[in-house]
């Protein structure tokens, strides 16, 4: 059996060690017979983008042309009448992951180092290089006092050199062009970012006679307005894209053989159900790194919503207003949504709250259902992995605290009234920027308590505005477990200054209306009925 290649990005590695790999060398075929000079491929990440870039890098270098042409001996490209262009051109490889800083100058000081890197791969040329081409390689491996303009240049630099050395146009791969421009958003100097990092784009591919091919990859697509704005050779690919749909990410017949590989054939609509539902152009597509994860440890988990990349998403919910979080709390239900995607703007200069759907369907939380015109899209949530993701994500920012989670789990099992109402009361306090509670209606409460009560889904099944009995419950909680106690739930706004007598009143609708129908029905014994009556801050309840 062979090893499960979890965090391996790098294709001669996964090769030549033996791990279990999915054939799509066939992407290399596509590209060479693809004629636009520069490509922009954008996916979530963590579905394969690294390693797709990896393998493009050891099928076209120039050096070791011989050992690396080995790694594709039982590849489809193989026998592809491209493997001709196998080992021709010098290749220029470098990821922007990892690049960090808390200002400009510091996240460029960390590109300096990737850039010294790079030279550094090529150091065994100095001694074939004249005077001027060595001083140029020296510094920038040295990182001696280079200028901001001199690092803009440093590729368009290095492709120059390389052309005249080997006599052959070069081919540039940048991976996670984005991965600084998100990090640069995040700590307050996004437009000076864009700026630095659209000039050393352009630099090395625009009008740039030493280029034979450029290849990009991001998971986003920031504002081709913006910082592509000078390149008119570029070719996008997204995930609404037809071209290319096959190659990021993991076709079903493709889970279907890694299943059969770990002995976990048997699990493929659990695993379909948790780790499915992406649509990349015509494609229905697995999420690879949960399935990797999963035939590794064969527990259904949300191993890719676990991994770092989630903070600009939680940032711009922070931004957002209760509308926003209304229309989440559809979707987690298994509602759908319209969103306008501007392919022409891509996604906003400035990454604004406005652009929050959109950035999710780019970024794999969404995925499309139906394309309804050149521009509106119907978008669900793709499965059970980011539909968990969702539901914490109510108690981790409208609520302020996991720990009002935990203590609430806590108060239920234990039928501890005293301690719910408190920390529905904290609930309400916490959340009220997210929600409009100055409706003289119970139900804004209703709609604020039933997306705190979601994240308990794990231990109860909320079910809001039920039908049960002579009527409709504002909330149901029916265990999971059956020999914990159910709830109901009546909520009312104060119409009076006896809280008291009020939410005696709602108990009192729990009872004549026969709201405990469904639970009995689902065969609890145990169960808790609660009239809470809510003024501003303040909870009364009747139990």
């Amino acid at each position: 059996m062979k090893k499960i290649p979890i965090g391996i990005e790098d294709f001669k590695m996964l090769i030549s060690d033996d791990y279990f790999y999915i054939d799509k060398t066939k992407f290399i075929e596509e590209i060479m017979n693809d004629g636009a000079l520069v490509k922009l491929f954008t996916r979530p990440r963590r579905f394969g983008k690294t390693l797709n870039m990896s393998m493009l890098k050891y099928f076209f270098d120039i050096r070791k042309a011989e050992e690396n042409g080995k790694l594709f001996d039982s590849l489809y490209i193989k026998k592809s009448p491209v493997f001709v262009e196998q080992g021709k051109y010098p290749v220029i490889f470098i990821s922007l992951k990892g690049l960090i800083g808390d200002t400009l100058e510091k996240l460029i000081d960390s590109l300096k180092i990737k850039i010294s890197k790079l030279f550094a791969e090529y150091r065994d040329l100095i001694e074939k290089l004249d005077k001027f081409d060595t001083a140029l390689f020296e510094k920038m491996i040295l990182r001696e006092d280079i200028s901001e303009a001199e690092l803009s240049e440093a590729l368009l630099t290095l492709t120059d050199i390389l052309c005249r050395y080997y006599k052959k146009q070069v081919i540039v791969l940048i991976d996670e062009y984005d991965a600084p421009l998100t990090y640069a958003y995040g700590h307050g100097y996004y437009k000076e970012a864009v700026e630095f990092f659209k000039t050393l784009y352009s630099n090395v591919l625009k009008t740039n006679s030493n280029l034979k091919m450029g290849v990009l990859t991001g998971a986003i697509r920031v504002a081709q307005a913006g910082i592509f704005s000078d390149l008119n050779n570029i070719e996008t690919h997204t995930i609404l894209d037809e071209a290319y749909d096959e190659y990021f990410g993991l076709l079903e017949n493709e889970v279907e053989n890694a299943l059969i590989e770990y002995k976990a054939e048997d699990k493929l609509e659990d695993v379909k159900s948790w780790y499915d539902g992406y649509k990349f152009g015509n494609m229905e597509v697995y999420n690879p790194w949960s399935i990797l994860k999963y035939v590794k440890y064969k527990k259904l988990d949300a191993y890719w919503i676990n991994t770092s990349g989630n903070a600009l998403i939680k940032e711009l919910l922070l931004l957002s207003d209760g509308t926003v979080f209304k229309d989440l709390d559809d979707l987690v239900k298994g509602q759908e949504k319209i969103i306008y995607v501007n392919e022409n703007i891509a996604l906003g200069n400035n990454l604004d709250p406005n652009r929050l759907w959109e950035l999710m369907l780019f970024s794999g939380y969404l995925t499309v259902k139906e394309k309804m015109n050149n521009e509106a899209y119907l978008v669900k949530i793709p499965n059970k992995e980011i539909q968990s993701f969702f539901k914490g994500l109510f108690a981790e920012i409208v609520f302020k605290e996991k720990s009002n989670i935990t203590s609430m789990k806590a108060a239920l099992e234990s039928k501890d009234i005293n301690t719910i109402v408190r920390i529905l009361e904290k609930v309400v306090l916490n959340a009220m920027s997210f929600y409009d509670t100055s409706k003289k209606l119970e139900n804004p409460y209703q709609t604020l308590l039933a997306g705190f009560f979601y994240a308990l889904d794990a231990y109860y099944e909320m079910k809001p505005n039920s039908e049960t009995g002579y009527g409709r419950a504002d909330i149901v909680l029916i265990p999971r477990n059956r020999k914990w106690s159910g709830y109901i739930f009546e909520l009312k706004r104060a119409k009076t200054q006896n809280l008291e007598k009020e939410a005696s009143k709602a108990l009192e609708q729990i009872e004549e209306k026969k709201y405990d129908t469904l639970l009995i029905n689902e065969g609890i014994k145990d169960i808790i009925k609660i009239g809470l009556v809510f003024d501003g801050k303040k909870a009364v309840a009747y139990y």
